[in-house]
């Protein structure tokens, strides 16, 4: 069995480099949900710049007491119609009650779906998902935040992070070859690696912890094991945002990887894009 490698880790990029205003944990947020992102996009119809922007803000790029207690990604308060899992967390007011999931993507859903469910922002899906300008403005017309700034600090993050070429390959408006890489201050490539989860949101992905160690034999994104279009996919991925990404069916997906209909992935692993050779 023959693999094409290459090398990953921290590497000096000699091609374009985004603000130095970039963080080492948020270039890992957008790298471990950019493809759950571009899949609700698809789905949903929330650009993924936007998705990803009101992530890394409302998460603190995966750092936040309430993630790590909850999953919840985008700061989503119970409201009346909720009627899953919840926990307290002092925001506006002390205690106030938030939305708690089992896993990240369930955050990522539920962001959609509260998104499109809700009268308030519908004038928002006859903007064009590449217009991040307009829909930054629109939640915070809609009453997303209370924060005045809340449309600047979207709009900022999405060009720091260059989060609109993500919009664009949901779209079909640019390649996933063509992505351009997050690069950290100082010029160096941060390598795309999802950490192994503890604590009480073990089935999401926390920052912080250990690293998964095969992420660094295997390269980014797609290539090939004898003949056969394969990805590595780390930990805590979706394997809806997995197909919507490489735009396969999910139960060929599945059939592909001799796998059970699941949501996330427990431990990283390859996930074949192509019915596998029977010889090599």
């Amino acid at each position: 069995m023959r693999i094409r490698m290459m090398v990953m880790g921290l590497m000096v990029l000699t091609g374009r480099k985004l603000p130095a205003q970039t963080s080492v944990n948020g270039i890992l947020y957008v790298n471990t949900f950019k493809a759950l992102a571009i899949a609700e996009e698809q789905r949903a119809g929330i650009p993924a710049a936007i998705i990803l922007a009101q992530g890394l803000h409302e998460s603190e790029a995966g750092t936040s007491e309430l993630v790590k207690a909850s999953n919840n990604h985008f700061g989503i308060k119970c409201k009346d119609d909720w009627k899953g899992q919840v926990v307290y967390h002092d925001d506006d007011s002390r205690q106030e009650c938030f939305r708690s999931y089992a896993t990240a993507a369930d955050s990522y859903r539920d962001h959609s779906d509260f998104l499109r469910r809700s009268g308030r922002y519908s004038f928002l899906f006859d903007l064009d998902p590449s217009d991040y300008e307009g829909w930054a403005y629109g939640l915070k017309k809609a009453g997303y935040a209370t924060n005045i700034k809340y449309s600047q600090i979207l709009i900022k993050l999405i060009k720091e992070y260059n989060l609109q070429q993500y919009s664009l390959i949901a779209m079909g408006k640019m390649r996933p070859e063509d992505e351009v890489l997050l690069v950290a201050p100082g010029g160096a490539a941060v390598a795309v690696v999802a950490p192994v989860v503890e604590g009480p949101a073990a089935s999401g992905v926390a920052l912080g912890g250990e690293v998964d160690s095969l992420a660094a034999v295997y390269p980014v994104g797609e290539f090939e094991i004898n003949k056969t279009k394969v990805v590595y996919a780390k930990a805590g991925l979706s394997l809806l945002a997995i197909a919507g990404q490489y735009d396969i069916p999910l139960a060929r997906l599945l059939e592909f990887n001799d796998m059970k209909e699941q949501d996330v992935l427990e431990k990283g692993q390859l996930i074949f894009l192509q019915r596998k050779r029977l010889t090599g």
